[in-house]
């Protein structure tokens, strides 16, 4: 979004707010992205919505960044910063430790549902505290989660689970330490910090793997070969490559001398090349690209 259209979108939300109890937002700036509004929805569903009838209703083109929360990092000096975005939260050697924020999850659904919903919980790294019958048909599934495991697409993943018949309702518990590191994302050799997320250790190489495949097929060919990579710190632990979109340069040669094709597929080459060392292979991305890549 440019900064010129931020007004716009404010009165956008102000008027969508109107209509809608469950949206909420408030002003935020990021080093990634600039200035923008930190927005809360009910799901993807409700994301969708809101974004199609911005682009709509209002001929506004957003950039949708993946859905976050706060960390407390402690650092190794003792001193404790809350980090509202993981592309803030500082390199690995300065930190003690990253606490996430927890909350107590309650799910009521008929009684049916209690295989599919602890299917459906084991995929998150929750902890089961307990199951209540309400009736002999109702009934109170408790757990105990990260905040983050929550706030993308778990509603949705409920819903679909339960055939909607399922509610949930979470509160906040506090901040409990982890083995959390912050996963980045290379695109040409350029850190892109709209991607960057905060992952458990055991998780970081199958996120950064399904992150880099994604992306691989989502971004549009550009006119030289993009790697696409994961990194922990200075470590890559995943990467892809998007193939360069190959244009004939020899379609008007038909049949001849090889050598001749040879020698011009040699000099595309070296232009495509030189493109990348000169600086001109920053990739764009589509906006569309950050929506997609919330869905699993």
């Amino acid at each position: 979004m440019d900064a010129d259209e931020f007004p716009a979108l404010k009165d956008a939300l102000d008027k969508l707010k109107l209509n809608d109890a469950a949206l909420s937002y408030e002003v935020e700036a990021s080093e990634a992205l600039g200035r923008g509004f930190r927005v809360g929805f009910l799901g993807m569903l409700h994301l969708e919505i809101v974004s199609e009838r911005i682009k709509r209703e209002f001929g506004i083109q957003m950039i949708v960044s993946t859905p976050s929360v706060s960390y407390v990092v402690k650092f190794r000096s003792g001193e404790e910063v809350t980090v509202y975005a993981a592309a803030n939260i500082p390199d690995e050697a300065e930190i003690l430790e990253i606490a996430e924020p927890w909350v107590r999850l309650e799910i009521i659904a008929p009684a049916d549902f209690l295989g599919r919903i602890l299917k459906l919980l084991e995929t998150t790294r929750g902890r089961y505290v307990d199951t209540r019958y309400l009736s002999a048909m109702r009934m109170l599934v408790i757990y105990r989660m990260p905040l983050k495991e929550i706030i993308v697409d778990f509603y949705d993943r409920l819903k679909s689970a339960t055939s909607g018949y399922a509610s949930m309702g979470y509160e906040f518990e506090g901040y409990n330490a982890g083995d959390l590191e912050r996963l980045d994302i290379l695109i040409a050799g350029r850190r892109e910090r709209a991607f960057s997320a905060v992952v458990h250790k055991n998780e970081l190489y199958e996120e950064g793997q399904r992150i880099t495949t994604k992306l691989k097929e989502l971004l549009p060919s550009q006119a030289f070969a993009v790697p696409i990579q994961a990194a922990v710190g200075g470590r890559i632990i995943a990467r892809e490559t998007l193939s360069a979109m190959r244009k004939d340069v020899t379609g008007y040669l038909y049949g001849g001398d090889r050598t001749r094709k040879m020698k011009l597929w040699k000099k595309q080459k070296k232009g495509k090349k030189r493109l990348a060392e000169q600086g001109m292979g920053k990739v764009e991305i589509p906006p569309d690209v950050f929506l997609k890549m919330l869905k699993r």
